[in-house]
């Protein structure tokens, strides 16, 4: 099933950064959910399976950056 979202996550794709989730298919109860995510960074749209997917920060939820995403950061810079 392809689930176009009504509006537009924030989400952080391991090794690829921050951006915005327009969808999520769903193969079934044997597969990982798949985020259709389009990078700030670089304008390219990946499908990430869930594991490689954090939500971003935010600090009116009072949820802060996970350390995957610290450690990912870490890693795009080089």
């Amino acid at each position: 099933m392809f689930t176009q979202l009504q509006t537009p996550m924030p989400l952080h794709v391991l090794g690829r950064g921050n951006g915005l989730a327009i969808a999520v298919i769903d193969y079934g109860p044997e597969h990982n959910l798949i985020w259709v995510t389009a990078i700030d960074a670089t304008g390219e749209i990946w499908c990430a399976p869930n594991p490689e997917v954090r939500m971003q920060k935010n600090w009116t939820l009072g949820r802060g950056e996970s350390l995957a995403v610290k450690a990912s950061k870490r890693e795009l810079a080089g």
